[in-house]
Order: C-alpha cells, then sequence, then structure tokens
C-alpha cells in the first residue's frame, strides 16, 4: 500500500514540477525537483517488490527493515530536495546524502534477505 501511494504520488509531483514549477524556479532547480521525483518513484516500486517478495520465502524481517529504510530514504532524499526546491532553504541539502544511504542500506538487506533464501 505504501510503495503504490508514494508512486502515486511521484507522479503527481512530477507532474506539479513540469507544469507547475516552470517559469517559477530555476533549470537546475527543475533537474533537481526531478531527481527528487525519479528517486521516490524508484523505492517506491522498491517498496512494492519487497511485499511481493516477502511472499516468495525471502527472510520477512530483513524485508521490513529494507522497506524502513526505503521508506526513509524517500523522505530524507526527496524530501529534502521537494524542500529545497520549493522553499530555498539550503540548510536542508546535508541531509539528503543520509536519504541516499538509507536506500544503499535497504538495497544491501534486500540482497541479504535473497542470499540468505538460497542456502
Amino acid at each position: 500500500m505504501a510503495g503504490g501511494f508514494l508512486a502515486l504520488l511521484a507522479v503527481m509531483a512530477g507532474a506539479f514540477g513540469a507544469h507547475g514549477l516552470r517559469g517559477l524556479v530555476s533549470e537546475r532547480g527543475l533537474e533537481v525537483f526531478q531527481t527528487a521525483v525519479s528517486y521516490q518513484m524508484y523505492h517506491s516500486i522498491a517498496l512494492v517488490l519487497v511485499a511481493v517478495l516477502s511472499g516468495l520465502g525471502l527472510s520477512r524481517k530483513l524485508l521490513r527493515w529494507a522497506a524502513g529504510f526505503y521508506l526513509a530514504g524517500i523522505l530524507l532524499f526527496s524530501g529534502s530536495l521537494y524542500l529545497l526546491v520549493l522553499t530555498g532553504i539550503r540548510w536542508i541539502g546535508p541531509v539528503t546524502p543520509l536519504g541516499g544511504v538509507c536506500f544503499m542500506v535497504g538495497w544491501a538487506l534486500l540482497v541479504i534477505s535473497a542470499l540468505r533464501r538460497n542456502k
């Protein structure tokens, strides 16, 4: 459910960025906004993937952790980029890499879950 909802929000944010922000923010701002949308969509799909994989015998505990890191990554990475573009608040910038680390941890946990299943 979270993956589908966040994917819907990513589509809405993408449309807003493409149509509502043009002329209001710089080209660089539009690029940053699009990066936030893209990563939100990728990781929304990853949340759906985690739900599917949990039914295929992979460690549900590890998959829950992976999902939590994907959610945190969306909030920290995409959320900080949205705020940066929409508000101009610069101090939020250092939060973005933390979101990227959350994404990486989520993917690592997914890999570990898959490796453990094959044993």
